[in-house]
């Protein structure tokens, strides 16, 4: 068959039943992406005769004799397409994975269908964007601004790798060619909780192209946690490779290696496997009950399921319950969903010429992978290279080793090198997830809203396996519940196994969940007392010189490097008191109601987090910047080298980074957890001052001049009317045997706290149960801005995340544990139509802890989004809703007959 792809004409004969994207992909025209396998999100977006479509979709011989254009033929030359350039402009991606199937569904739509967006764009996903950045490329909306010497922090300088980006050159894990790949796929569990009797494997190694079977009769025998954190004592280690027990649908029961992916699934097809189902338990309150079937018989039986509990009380919860005049208690519940980072899971495992192991994977954390695979196998860390590239999206889900560990066990089993992808399905029903936690908050207060006590039950739906679960459910216990000033506070938690999916880190981590809880209830309070909701929060929010408080009293580190959280509040409040955005649909069906709430967030995990970096001047003036970070969209490679050149007083341009590479950089314990500036950045700045005091003392000895005389300027050194080229400087410093380097390390402490606050006005229907998002307003506190439009694009990801998890995601299981949703088109992540466009404000704070003034951003935005949508329910309909997703049918029946919130008595709201 003949082909043309961009211009280039050839023969091929692609395999019966081939789809377009992977005949494209094995070809390498890697531009072309692979998200969902349905035809979904668009990721994988190419023109046929000019026309977009999903290649996923189409057989790979419909394309013969027809012109097949992709992301990487769009460009002519060196001119990029007027849309790959108004996307660089606006800075029209994060993780980038989703942007060349975007921009070639954009660059094809005519006037007409650029003026229906909502419609046109529903093919095309972003998990990353919020999409209103996209919207700014769309009409040509410039957000990125010249990079000037001197003035690099606090502009809003473009992503280093945006033109790798939009023409598809940028390389994500699985776009690489590699000789000799082999290919791994799993055979999963059908069952909840089951012993295996036995594998039959001669069939499936009869399968043409399989090479090896492999069970849990042939893996390490060595119990680990997936879960990364620096400390691996947080997380239980409950987790075999391959178990001879099952413990939830989708847990990996064999794998097999094959020629092709092909052969690897008709494999497992072929295993004949002999299960002895075991009694199962799906609620954690159940699984916490006496007689519940116990999931895990390594030592801790003793507490049953529960793998972790937190209790603790500062003052006196019944002394402040007898003092108040009101008492509000209610149970809240929030729900587990996906992070959906376009990128699945996958990992590549070889042998180099070197002797050792290396692998490429899509992973927050490698240097605790390098570490947790040199545990399973015995092979030294030394001999163990983990690197990422270009990561595509993370939001929590890549803080664990689950894809690494079998592509190594194959590579040293078979001698070749081993990929193992993860499809969409098994994102959904083997990776991780989001705790579901139920909370029961009990507030007392004084008739003018004083709080006096503040009590929360939290229990934690961990899974199957227990990794992340005791941080998660410790940090649901901290900041929200210190965020909120009151002499007593009692908190009990419980982190309980159960025969589900496990949970993982997730943005937020644990404070989303009982954010949500502790804000409805505020709210509800705030009703009981017929207070305002703002006067309420004011009232009652910590303040400056607080101390940061939960429910232990012991000595903590969190501290306020800033605080801004009265503008914030201040300026949601007159934001929706405009009213501007949309107004209420037509018809006395549609009732109106406005909610606000807030979150702080410590920047950075209670436990050990460290960063290293370092920096070198290059001969030609420019510099070179190590850096152990991960970069997934969150922006760290941008804000890294702005930091850097703020400090060297260059152009950021002139910084060339690499990071996440356990052989180039230096460690870092991972990209999670808030910590991307307030860790790594740190380590940037400290680097970047030892190297400028390095450059400035050679230029003030080699002068015989003061040291305080020299500044550094653009690509010089200046000492009055004295100028030295970095290019010369380096010349004369080398040929002496001066070494222009320097290395620090960052550690996270103290920990500084960042403040959010959301305000919804919104429009229920009482019959239909419909919502529609009338005005989004956010306010951050997050300290200086590094890069303003790259703060706004993360807290605008953050909000789109938050309204999916509040109004469309849900996970749906059977009885027996089956998820019923796994697809993207029926799990409902929001597309371009769902997402209002929010204004997002900033208090103006400088902060004393984080690096030049920065502290976290990527990560709290997302709390307060469902709660301040259910108090604005709340407000239009006089019914609470607690628990989450507020989707029609959930919703329907209550709302029948309801009036608006005026005429509906507190005490009588459920």
């Amino acid at each position: 068959m003949n082909y043309s792809v961009d211009g280039r004409s050839f023969s091929a004969e692609p395999r019966p039943g081939q789809c377009l994207r992977t005949f494209l992909r094995e070809r390498g025209d890697f531009g072309v992406k692979k998200g969902c396998d349905q035809g979904d999100c668009g990721a994988c977006t190419v023109w046929v005769d000019g026309e977009p479509i999903h290649s996923c979709l189409m057989p790979a011989f419909r394309a013969a004799g027809r012109e097949v254009t992709t992301i990487q033929g769009l460009a002519r030359g060196d001119e990029l397409h007027p849309v790959q350039q108004a996307f660089l402009d606006a800075a029209a991606f994060q993780c980038g994975f989703c942007a060349a199937g975007m921009i070639m569904t954009v660059a094809a739509l005519d006037g007409e269908q650029r003026a229906d967006l909502p419609r046109n764009l529903k093919g095309n996903l972003c998990r990353c964007t919020g999409y209103r950045s996209i919207d700014d490329a769309i009409h040509g909306v410039v957000n990125v601004g010249e990079d000037i010497a001197g003035s690099a922090c606090g502009a809003n300088l473009p992503n280093p790798f945006g033109p790798g980006i939009v023409t598809g050159q940028a390389r994500y894990t699985m776009d690489v060619a590699v000789a000799d790949l082999a290919h791994l796929k799993v055979l999963r569990s059908p069952h909840a909780h089951a012993r295996i009797v036995s594998i039959d494997r001669r069939a499936a190694l009869a399968v043409p192209g399989v090479l090896e079977v492999f069970t849990w009769e042939d893996v390490p025998r060595k119990l680990y946690s997936t879960a990364t954190h620096e400390d691996h004592l947080v997380d239980p280690d409950d987790t075999y490779m391959l178990d001879d027990i099952v413990r939830f649908v989708g847990q990996r029961v064999a794998a097999v290696v094959a020629e092709t992916e092909a052969a690897a699934e008709a494999g497992c097809r072929a295993l004949v496997v002999t299960y002895e189902p075991l009694p199962a338990v799906f609620d954690p309150v159940e699984a916490m009950s006496p007689g519940a079937p116990i999931l895990h018989t390594k030592g801790g039986e003793a507490h049953g399921n529960i793998y972790a509990e937190i209790h603790g009380e500062v003052g006196s919860v019944a002394r402040g319950f007898a003092e108040a005049d009101a008492v509000h208690e209610h149970t809240y519940s929030t729900s587990r969903v996906q992070h959906v980072h376009l990128e699945t899971h996958g990992s590549i495992a070889w042998r180099g010429d070197d002797g050792r192991i290396h692998v490429r994977t899509s992973s927050q954390a490698p240097f605790i992978a390098q570490q947790k695979l040199s545990h399973l196998f015995d092979i030294p860390a030394r001999n163990l290279h983990v690197f990422t590239e270009r990561v595509g999206g993370g939001f929590g889900g890549k803080q664990e080793v689950i894809s690494e560990d079998l592509c190594v066990l194959a590579t040293l089993r078979i001698g070749r090198p081993v990929k193992w992808e993860y499809t969409r399905e098994e994102q959904f029903i083997a990776a991780t997830t989001r705790h579901q936690m139920t909370t029961h908050v009990k507030l007392g207060a004084k008739a003018d809203g004083r709080l006096t006590a503040i009590e929360v039950r939290v229990v934690s739906n961990t899974g199957a396996y227990g990794g992340h679960s005791g941080e998660t459910l410790a940090a649901s216990l901290a900041s929200p519940i210190a965020m909120y000033r009151c002499a007593n506070k009692k908190a009990d938690g419980f982190a309980v196994y159960t025969n589900m999916i496990p949970g993982g880190g997730f943005r937020g981590y644990g404070s989303s969940q009982t954010t949500f809880a502790i804000e409805c209830a505020v709210d509800d309070l705030a009703s009981l007392l017929k207070l305002d909701p703002f006067a309420m929060r004011r009232l009652n929010m910590v303040r400056p010189n607080d101390w940061i408080e939960s429910i232990w009293d012991e000595v903590s580190d969190v501290d306020f490097g800033s605080y801004g959280l009265d503008q914030c509040l201040d300026l949601v409040e007159e934001a929706l008191a405009t009213g501007d955005g949309r107004a209420r649909p037509d018809g006395e069906d549609w009732l109106e109601g406005r909610g606000v709430a807030l979150t702080m967030l410590e920047s950075g995990p209670p436990t050990e987090h460290r960063s290293g970096a370092t920096m070198e001047l290059l001969p030609d003036g420019r510099f070179h910047l190590a850096v152990g970070s991960t970069e997934m969209g969150n922006g760290s490679v941008t804000s890294h080298r702005q930091l850097a050149a703020g400090v060297l007083g260059s152009r950021a341009q002139d910084i060339d980074i690499i990071n996440a590479d356990t052989d180039k950089t230096p460690y870092d314990t991972g990209t999670f957890a808030s910590t991307g500036t307030v860790v790594a950045g740190q380590a940037v700045t400290l680097t970047a001052t030892a190297l400028r005091h390095n450059i400035l003392a050679y230029a003030a000895r080699s002068t015989g001049t003061a040291l305080d005389d020299w500044t550094m300027e653009d690509g010089a050194v200046v000492a009055g009317n004295k100028r030295i080229g970095l290019t010369e400087l380096y010349a004369e410093g080398t040929a002496a045997g001066h070494r222009f380097q320097a290395k620090r390390k960052a550690y996270l402490a103290p920990r500084t706290v960042a403040f959010n606050v959301q305000g919804i006005r919104l429009a229920v229907h009482r019959v239909t149960g419909d919502i529609e998002i009338l005005q989004s307003v956010h306010a951050a506190d997050i300290g200086r801005l590094i890069n303003p439009q790259q703060c706004r694009g993360q807290i605008d990801g953050s909000i789109a995340m938050g309204l999916g998890w509040a109004l469309t995601e849900h996970m749906d299981y059977d009885d027996s544990g089956h998820m019923k949703n796994a697809a993207l088109r029926n799990y409902r992540i929001p597309s371009f139509a769902d997402v209002p466009r929010t204004q997002i404000l900033f208090a103006d704070t400088y902060d004393s802890i984080g690096p030049l003034g920065a502290k976290a951003q990527g990560e709290s935005a997302i709390n307060p989004i469902a709660p301040a949508i259910s108090n604005a329910l709340l407000d239009a309909t006089g019914v609470r809703f607690a628990t989450l997703p507020f989707t029609p049918d959930r919703i329907f029946d209550r709302l029948q007959g309801c009036r608006p919130r005026d005429a509906a008595p507190a005490q009588d709201r459920p």
